[in-house]
């Protein structure tokens, strides 16, 4: 079962073993333990098993997943102590010897850390489980891979022997988790983490690092050791030696922080120590040498390297993730150090950059260093007060004067050596981090003197141009093969150099950056509007935007996000005299990111660039004003993302997004651009609306999954650390829906708008309904229809009369559309809305029910489901005598319908009328008494065949009857959480209410009705009448009718109307060419091959058969059919009855008086001979080698069979079906017909 194809059959099979030890405990055998960690744990590798049972609510874990936790603990739990070890070590390995995919890895880390603690790993079963983390690294869905990573963590604490590992060890494992993703400060992980070692921390076995005695293994005394080993520098170290590997730095960080917290465990219950103190016991050679660094010009390179990405480490990880963060007194003390030490770490900065000390590539690392220590003081100090001559802020002119002088020098420089070259990398680079600096905190603009001096030599920079690259005397050559044999020879010193060209230019992109937003007011429309150029770059737009298109194709992908920012800035003001330019920077900007998709790292950044460039609302607004090439451009780029958005979900949630804000700004006027330009592009907030893919099956198990982590909520650590990316398709609808809310009806643009847009979804139903008439439950073109009802009811109410006039034909044409269950309530709700607000189209809403019933009979429960909702129809009207009584004689008109289920419905809304009748006294229907009395006694001691009865309760309890209140339930929630759920959608169309809250990006109109819900319908289960609406048997022939179920296949033969049109056709057909018809009927259903079919067809053309029965109409299309038939099908009724649908039609053609005439030698056969056929005659064929089967006998009222005088005993099946064809019509032609013999 295990090794099967059949995936059904293995995840029986694996269920079926695990639950094993539910019903009684197995005696532990090698052999057992042998098939858990091999054949068990190959067949636990296919993800398709942890998919939820049907019926399981979304988001409630995977069932096997649950029984592989409790089979783990179960079995674990009566293993010997002595093989206890062995097994889950070998357990462990097994994990770590395959690439897991993201969800069985998870569940099996789930059942790990589920285990009763135990000491049974010791260093090798440590060891083996950072190697299954490195398998959890592998996979790209973060959130599953954080949470895999937090239960590997659990396991590890519970099942470590803390005697046979080190704190060495236990840092070294910790260091594999990413503590981006798991292991962070302020989570309930973290919290058990330093627990954990503050219980164990004196049992660990000696570190190589501790002191000699038990005592120095402390957690205090090894992390004093780390800090005092990271800061020491060894002495052969090299002043050009590389800048040192991170990942000390972020043990050493990550030891530390837990050291304080476990400190602060344990001071907890007694005077408590000073966070301060605490701090300074772990880091005081660290600070040391900070404060050292200003004055100490000899201190080792690798040394002060360390400190500062210390600094960094530490920076970044001590705040606690959380609430906690505001009352953190490790983050504040460590703060309040770090700024003891910032005059002395500033000046060592500023000395550093400034004093030529870097010199070649390498040293270009260490100056991105330099500069991110840089970054972080400066936020630092603006987080705690930005006070004037501050450490901090004493450094910032004297680096940007330097940094300008270095690059003023370096334009007339001739031939510069390596050490220049570098140097006017590292100034263009410090400018850059400069400008995005005080882009970010504008208190560090300087005075305006010195201002316009760097703002005036950053815009006359030549544009693009290239570092060249160094070739000096006395430098060592290295030589690197070629692929030809051929060898090239490159300075070791200068190796990489394409590298740091790149980065120049990017740096200098980000100045120019910086400059244009700056100064964007002085950007001209056309070079003629230039006066003086005093800022080159900012006042010669074009040339800059050919520019920033040639640096585009030089780039890595990595760095053109200051580009894409320059020309968000330009191309609002050329758009209009450099049309063809500015096209040409959509295109090549888009190539660039549909190039990317694949690249995660890069991708999404540059995306979010590219929207705020192209996307931005004031080329949006001129473009639509233009009408020109540009607008076509924007709209097919905009084309392209919704296509691209369909295989990489997300992409769409950013342009919506940032269309959304960027016209919630405009309308607000906080920002450039109109609002207006929303309605010409609003078949993209169409889109919004209706968007979302029908996700593959696997893709649904990872959706399943992540929802199961995200309602862990803080119980899973990585739904702390990790920010959610928001890039699930139902979020596009969120954002658009809250955007929508947002809008006032009584503004002339945003109420346009809005019936722009209610038109639009009315054409998509329509255009949906008519590319495909039938369609499945959950199909997408379903969803597509039932989002389309859902946004219209949110835009409802602003509509106002004059509006709906234009579209209430459509709304009411909806109603009378085949559409599934849960869109029929969205259209009913929402004709109930209009008729109770606008009592003015009553009168069309009346002439609903006047089409023939032929006509409405699939349709006509829609408008008897509105009536039964009259109280609130009728509530703004002060007439209501009127209604109520042409309500009472529609709902008694339907009542004498044939169909059972529209006699249901036009009963429950006569009960509804009638109670409201009664209700307000309305004495003149008083003559109609009796006969509604009548009516709904009968209705309520309904006791005929089937489940009349039964259902006519089940629609009484339907919530849509019983419980809905169309005004009362309006609300976000009803609309895309309640009736998604009561009316049977798919979980994935299920929208919460904590979902809308959850997306901050448009802000939440919470004072509206929109986030008011009602508690009772919320509180409902789906009921059976929801599934009545998709089909369930009614207990009456006439409940297969139409209107039932779009999803079930059609069934001709069910349909008279369908029968009679298509027999009147070819008599007719028939008639004008002379040819008589009779009332033989052949059924040929069991038959398989098209030669016998073919033939069979022709014999019944040839002799005048009334219609051939056949099991597939496919079979016209085969050519063996049509060589045998020769086009008779064409003159011949054909109808489809597959054979599991014979019984059936058989019992149906019985009760329409036709006798049933089987081919078939049995016991009681009657000789053909002797037969003579009634005229209304069935003859039924067996198969070619089966015949009749014995279910089918039981229907025949006779069976007849051919006299044959040789040995072989059987006929050809069309032979045997032309005799008795032939039979049947000669005694026709002679007139001998008459009841069966």
């Amino acid at each position: 079962m295990f090794e099967g194809e059949n995936k059904i059959l293995a995840k029986e099979g694996v269920t079926h073993f695990l639950e094993l030890y539910e019903v009684k405990s197995l005696p532990y055998s090698p052999e057992l333990s042998e098939f858990i960690t091999g054949p068990l744990m190959d067949a636990l590798s296919e993800s398709c098993l942890y998919s939820r049972s049907p019926g399981q609510p979304l988001g409630s874990g995977s069932p096997l997943g649950l029984k592989l936790q409790k089979f783990l603990v179960a079995y674990v739990s009566l293993l010997p102590e002595e093989t206890k070890s062995h097994f889950l070590l070998k357990f462990i390995q097994r994990m770590a010897d395959r690439h897991w995919c993201a969800v069985p890895v998870l569940f099996l880390s789930k059942a790990l850390a589920s285990l009763p603690s135990c000491k049974a790993l010791g260093g090798e079963g440590l060891l083996a489980l950072r190697d299954v983390l490195q398998c959890t690294m592998i996979t790209h869905q973060v959130l599953l891979r954080g949470a895999a990573q937090c239960y590997l963590l659990q396991a590890a604490m519970r099942l470590v022997d803390v005697e046979k590992v080190s704190l060495s060890d236990v840092s070294a494992f910790l260091m594999s988790l990413r503590q981006e993703e798991s292991l962070g400060r302020g989570t309930q992980l973290w919290t058990e983490l330093c627990d954990w070692l503050c219980v164990n921390e004196r049992y660990f076995k000696q570190s190589s690092i501790g002191g000699s005695d038990g005592h120095e293994a402390s957690l205090n005394a090894y992390v004093k050791n780390l800090v005092q080993e990271f800061v020491k520098s060894p002495g052969w170290e090299k002043e050009s030696s590389f800048v040192p590997d991170w990942l000390e730095a972020r043990l050493t960080a990550l030891m530390v922080l837990l050291a304080v917290d476990v400190k602060g465990i344990k001071t907890k219950f007694r005077e408590k120590q000073r966070t301060q103190n605490v701090l300074r016991i772990f880091l005081d050679p660290w600070l040391d040498a900070l404060g050292k660094l200003g004055t100490n010009a000899y201190m080792p390179l690798l040394r002060t390297d360390r400190c500062l990405q210390l600094l960094v480490r530490l920076l970044h990880s001590c705040v606690p993730r959380g609430s906690s963060a505001q009352d953190d007194e490790v983050s504040a003390a460590l703060w309040a150090s770090v700024m003891s030490a910032a005059e002395s770490v500033s000046q060592f900065v500023l000395r550093r950059l400034t004093m030529n000390e870097l010199q070649d590539v390498a040293d270009l690392d260490r100056c991105q260093l330099y500069l991110t220590v840089l970054a972080e003081l400066v936020s630092l100090q603006v987080k705690l007060g930005w006070k004037a001559g501050n450490p901090v802020s004493r450094v910032i002119s004297p680096l940007r004067n330097a940094c300008v002088h270095h690059l003023q020098e370096a334009e007339g420089r001739q031939e510069p050596t390596l050490s220049h070259q570098v140097q006017t990398a590292v100034s263009m680079a410090t400018l850059a981090a400069l400008c995005e600096a005080e882009d970010r905190h504008p208190v560090l603009q300087p005075d305006s003197s010195s201002a316009e001096a760097v703002d005036r030599f950053l815009s006359a920079l030549p544009l693009n141009r290239m570092l060249q690259k160094p070739h000096s005397e006395g430098q060592s050559i290295g030589v690197c093969p070629l692929e030809n044999g051929s060898v090239f020879e490159e300075s070791s010193s200068s190796q990489g150099w394409g590298k740091v060209v790149a980065q120049y230019l990017h740096d200098q992109w980000v100045c120019l950056s910086f400059l244009l937003r700056k100064h964007q007011g002085l950007i001209p429309a056309t070079e003629s509007d230039v006066l003086k150029c005093c800022l080159p770059a900012v006042e010669m737009p074009v040339p800059t935007l050919q520019s920033a298109l040639d640096v585009l194709t030089v780039l890595p992908a990595g760095l053109v996000l200051p580009v894409f920012h320059c020309m968000e800035v330009l191309v609002p003001k050329l758009l209009t005299s450099e049309e063809t330019l500015c096209i040409e920077s959509f295109d090549v900007a888009w190539k660039m990111i549909s190039s990317l998709s694949n690249t995660q790292l890069t991708f999404w950044p540059n995306l979010k660039a590219f929207v705020h460039f192209v996307f931005n609302n004031e080329i949006l607004t001129i473009a639509a004003k233009l009408k020109g090439p540009a607008y076509d451009k924007i709209k097919e780029i905009m084309c392209k993302m919704i296509e691209m958005s369909s295989i990489k979900s997300g992409v769409f949630n950013i342009l919506i997004c940032y269309c959304c804000q960027s016209w919630l700004a405009a309308a607000s006027g906080v920002a450039q651009g109109s609002f207006s330009s929303a309605k010409d592009y609003s078949e993209l907030v169409l889109e919004a609306c209706v968007f979302g893919t029908v996700f593959r099956r696997d893709q649904r198990l990872i959706q399943d999954v992540q929802t199961f982590i995200e309602n862990l909520g803080q119980g899973c650590a990585a739904n702390i650390i990790l920010e959610n990316t928001k890039r699930e398709d139902y979020y596009v609808r969120i954002c658009v829906i809250k955007f929508l809310c947002l809008l006032d009806g009584s503004d002339v643009s945003h109420k346009l708008f809005l019936e722009d847009l209610a038109v639009k979804l009315l054409d998509k139903d329509e255009s949906a309904s008519r590319s495909r008439t039938r369609y499945h439950e959950n199909s997408l073109q379903h969803r597509v229809k039932n989002r389309v009802w859902q946004t219209l009811l949110v835009l409802f109410p602003a509509f106002d009369q004059n509006f709906l006039h234009g579209i209430i034909d459509k709304v009411f044409h909806a109603g009378f559309t085949n559409n599934q269950a849960s869109i029929k309530y969205f259209i009913e709700w929402l004709i109930i809305l209009i008729l109770h607000k606008f009592p003015e189209f009553l009168p069309k809403f009346w002439a609903c029910f006047s089409y023939g019933e032929e006509k409405i009979k699939t349709s006509i429960c829609t408008f008897l489901s509105v009536l039964s909702h009259l109280d609130i129809i009728v509530q703004n009207i002060p007439e209501k005598k009127l209604v109520l009584k042409q309500a009472l004689t529609v709902a008694l008109q339907w009542c004498l319908s044939h169909n059972f289920s529209v006699r249901l419905y036009a009963l429950v809304a006569l009960k509804k009328a009638w109670h409201l009748c009664k209700a307000l006294q309305f004495e003149e229907c008083g003559a109609w008494t009796t006969v509604i009395e009548c009516s709904l006694s009968q209705a309520e001691s309904m006791h005929g065949a089937g489940n009349a009865r039964k259902n006519w309760q089940r629609i009484q309890d339907h919530f849509f009857f019983s419980t809905f209140h169309p005004l009362k339930d309006y609300s976000l929630e009803t609309i895309f959480y309640t009736f998604p759920r009561l009316s049977g959608v798919t979980e994935e169309e299920w929208i919460a209410l904590e979902k809308f809250a959850n997306f901050t990006d448009i802000p939440s109109n919470v004072g509206s009705q929109w986030y008011l819900s009602g508690i009772t319908l919320g509180e409902l289960s789906p009921g059976d009448w929801s599934q009545q609406d998709q089909g369930s048997t009614l207990g009456e022939a006439d409940s297969q009718s139409e209107w039932a179920d779009v999803q079930k296949k059609i069934i001709p033969w069910g349909h008279s109307a369908l029968d009679s049109d298509l027999e009147l056709e070819f008599q007719d057909r028939a008639a004008k060419l002379g040819k008589s018809i009779s009332r033989l009927i052949v059924v040929a259903s069991l038959i398989d091959k098209p030669t016998n079919l073919g033939g069979l067809c022709r014999t019944c053309e040839v002799f005048g058969a009334a219609v051939l029965v056949v099991g597939s109409l496919q079979c016209v299309s085969d050519r063996q059919f049509q060589h045998l038939s020769v086009s008779a099908e064409q003159w011949l009724p054909l109808v489809e009855v597959r054979p599991s649908q014979l019984v059936d039609y058989l019992q149906q053609k019985k009760a329409e008086g036709y006798t049933v005439i089987g081919v078939e030698q049995t016991a009681q056969s009657s000789d053909l001979a002797q037969y003579r056929f009634p005229e209304k005659s069935l003859l039924l064929l067996g198969n070619e080698r089966e015949g009749i089967p014995v279910n089918l006998i039981q229907q025949l009222d006779v069976c007849v069979e051919i006299p044959q005088q040789g040995i072989i005993r059987s006929l050809n099946v069309h032979v045997s079906g032309a005799l008795l064809i032939w039979e049947y019509t000669r005694q026709q032609l002679l007139g001998c017909a008459g009841p069966p013999s």
